[in-house]
């Protein structure tokens, strides 16, 4: 198995992690010394504790946990978040809480999942116009329609 290289930021920092040898997504941990709340449909920004050096032509890719979710309503708040590979600094989870009650953040909690995977980084052509297809403009549930 490939690894990746962490640097973790504290001393209570925690490098990803995978619960189940089958697991898709490493769980990422809340680094902080002290309960975070989060007040109803607000966001906050969380450390993560570390650093990574995702190799080039991949990215990492910080998703929802689902228990986490479901339970406290929190998520993050631009539902997925985006590492480059070329990005060196703390990993920061931006937490928001859809609830309509306050959500509180534990030390060391499970707070999103990384998933590592290849990018396609193609160029950009401007054309004056696009290949036809059966679907064409249709969008936002068109293809449901009858």
């Amino acid at each position: 198995m490939e690894k990746i290289k962490i640097r973790l930021i504290r001393k209570t920092s925690r490098a990803p992690f995978y619960a189940t040898a089958e697991a898709a997504g490493a769980d990422v941990f809340a680094d902080i010394t002290e309960n975070i709340v989060v007040a109803p449909h607000a966001s906050v920004l969380i450390p993560a504790g570390f650093a990574i050096e995702i190799p080039a032509g991949y990215a990492g890719f910080v998703y929802p946990r689902s228990g986490i979710s479901l339970k406290k309503g929190l998520a993050p708040a631009n539902k997925v978040g985006v590492i480059d590979s070329d990005y060196r600094g703390e990993v920061m989870v931006s937490l928001h809480n859809h609830s309509d009650s306050p959500a509180v953040i534990e030390p060391g909690e499970r707070i999103a999942q990384l998933i590592v995977a290849p990018v396609y980084s193609p160029g950009f052509e401007i054309v004056h116009e696009l290949s036809d297809t059966g679907r064409g403009t249709g969008g936002f549930g068109s293809t449901g329609e009858k």
